[in-house]
């Protein structure tokens, strides 16, 4: 099998299976397994694979024809030009949440202190820790297995922070000048209906916000102003139809200038308010 036949067997296969976007996953599993460049069906067609990555690559095109995450295959995800370990512990990072790690850069944190909920993967933390200058941070999450993941992502990219254990503020001292989150949002009621690489592979901890899917929100706004320095910043991502409530949480707190970002779709994306 050369990599153009690779590439369109794989493309039919999980077109087949309802993959969304079956070209570039099949050619990303591809690259994984054989160590190509992307583009490589083109520059190289006629490229021969060993039996080895053939047999690899078939049992990924199974594997995600299952909708396994592309991620949890590779193990590695793209975020604000770095690469993150993920597995079924953590959310795979997406492109949406660089809009907060941007926000923070936008409005001038070198030298800041930052504590970011819910790290998960860690990738808003290690994002902000490598482009602020000055910056430190620590990373929380109840997760001890999320810990882990974030760990060894701080150790890939070459990054001293601190991760602790906790329940959002619970095991928290001190004050910061930042807080960032993306925390769990999705009511509970719509987790049985999202998509099955989501719904079943994601951890369901990092991914239930209650019935509301605002649980986390009031949490975070009722006891952020203890944790915050003298204006002091937090930046929350949300769901799309939660911006308005959760920028009413930050008014209600005595919290100034609470203002809702949009993604690149034009969806509302992040809730920023100071004191």
């Amino acid at each position: 099998m050369n990599y153009l036949s690779a590439f369109k067997r794989g493309k039919d296969e999980l077109e087949a299976s309802g993959i969304a976007e079956a070209d570039t996953d099949a050619e990303l599993l591809l690259i994984h397994v054989c160590g190509t460049k992307r583009g490589g069906r083109f520059s190289h067609p006629e490229r021969e694979l060993t039996e080895d990555e053939e047999s690899r690559y078939l049992a990924m095109l199974s594997k995600r024809s299952s909708h396994i995450p592309l991620q949890h295959l590779t193990g590695v995800q793209s975020f604000m030009g770095m690469e993150f370990e993920v597995n079924e512990n953590v959310l795979i990072p997406r492109q949406d949440t660089e809009i907060l790690v941007e926000e923070v850069m936008k409005d001038g944190a070198v030298g800041a202190s930052i504590l970011d909920l819910c790290t998960g993967s860690g990738c808003i933390i290690l994002s902000l820790l490598k482009y602020v200058n000055e910056s430190v941070g620590i990373g929380t999450d109840i997760s001890e297995k999320a810990l882990e993941v974030a760990g060894e992502n701080a150790s890939r990219n070459g990054i001293d922070v601190q991760f602790i254990k906790s329940d959002l503020f619970e095991a928290v001292a001190g004050k910061y000048d930042v807080i960032t989150s993306n925390p769990p949002y999705i009511r509970s009621s719509d987790i049985e209906g999202l998509m099955p690489e989501v719904r079943d592979h994601d951890p369901l901890i990092a991914l239930d916000g209650g019935e509301d899917g605002l649980v986390f929100y009031r949490r975070i706004v009722d006891e952020a102003a203890d944790h915050l320095n003298p204006a002091g910043r937090v930046y929350l991502e949300i769901g799309f139809d939660q911006g308005e409530q959760v920028r009413e949480m930050f008014f209600a707190r005595g919290f100034k200038d609470a203002e809702i970002i949009k993604d690149y779709s034009g969806l509302p994306r992040v809730v920023k308010a100071h004191l």
